[in-house]
């Protein structure tokens, strides 16, 4: 079974929106669990290898908004989170362009890099920086690959994300866990388990972002890093307007005012890296024509738990 686009993406004069790929075939288990609604917000796969997916729903409570809500999970043992401290975004900033279920936004694979050579260069020397080797790892808002140096080795990388394939396909991911952050902002994982949480590219889709940050300190250990990376690259579509509508320098400041919402975490640390010219593919391309490109703008807000 295969799945058509079904959205058009728009095209906003301050920002690159991430083109679309050609779709591909989605599993036939998952395509029919999507089609028949079980893999719905509040819905929790875990793959524990390629040929075996285990689903189970979870009971959802009410949550005021930033909050993070309450749920009963199967054999895992959190606390309550104390939730954010303080609101960071109001109603409309929370709004996004195509208001449609997340689930069938991101229903069929996208296999391609979302960002240019250089900034995943830039993205993989600052995990080789601040991730300590041997510990465990979150990769959360994942995709079919995580960017962690090649070379270093963890306790075990544990991923969290939208589409299962893509998540099947992602070598370095020990377990993978489809889960809807906006349909339900509190992590499917035990307290102080990790050592680094990860978020590349898509903080920018996060509707409920101080709650989602909040849950990310309770599931850092003590000393634990957090780094939330992004460019001027998005799904428009799906991208809350208080992203859409801030500068880049702007975004920077919005990522560090979640984690100061969450409470909990050091200062966040800005780190920016200057587009290079004309990277990766496009490099020859450009210099045929005499042209010299930008590529994509690098930056990353880091944050360690207190304690």
């Amino acid at each position: 079974m295969s799945f058509r686009p079904l959205f058009k993406f728009s095209i906003l004069p301050q920002d690159k929106t991430m083109k679309r790929p050609a779709p591909s075939t989605v599993p036939a288990m998952f395509a029919s669990a999507v089609a028949a609604g079980a893999l719905m917000p509040g819905t929790l796969a875990f793959v524990a290898s390629p040929n075996v997916i285990i689903t189970g729903t979870h009971q959802r409570l009410p949550s005021r908004l930033g909050q993070p809500s309450t749920s009963r999970h199967d054999s895992l043992s959190m606390s309550a989170s104390p939730g954010a401290k303080n609101l960071v975004l109001n109603e409309g900033e929370r709004t996004k362009l195509n208001d449609g279920p997340d689930g069938l936004f991101y229903g069929y694979p996208r296999i391609c890099y979302h960002v240019d050579e250089g900034f995943l260069k830039h993205l993989t020397e600052l995990y080789r920086e601040r991730i300590p080797a041997g510990g465990a790892v979150l990769d959360m808002m994942s995709s079919w690959v995580s960017h962690l140096p090649p070379e270093v080795t963890y306790e075990r990388v544990d991923g969290h994300g939208m589409n299962l394939e893509e998540l099947g396909r992602n070598p370095r991911l020990d377990t993978k866990r489809v889960w809807d952050l906006n349909a339900e902002p509190r992590l499917p994982f035990e307290d102080a388990t990790y050592d680094a949480v990860v978020c590349t590219v898509s903080v920018q889709y996060l509707q409920q972002p101080e709650a989602v940050f909040a849950d990310v300190c309770r599931v850092l250990k003590p000393g634990g890093v957090a780094i939330f990376s992004f460019s001027n690259r998005m799904f428009s579509d799906k991208a809350i307007k208080g992203w859409i509508n801030r500068t880049a320098k702007g975004r920077a400041r919005l990522v560090s005012n979640y984690f100061n919402a969450a409470g909990g975490f050091g200062p966040p640390e800005v780190v920016e890296r200057e587009a290079s010219d004309s990277a990766g593919f496009f490099e020859g391309f450009a210099d045929m024509f005499g042209m010299v490109g930008r590529g994509d703008p690098f930056c990353a807000v880091v944050a360690t738990k207190e304690g």
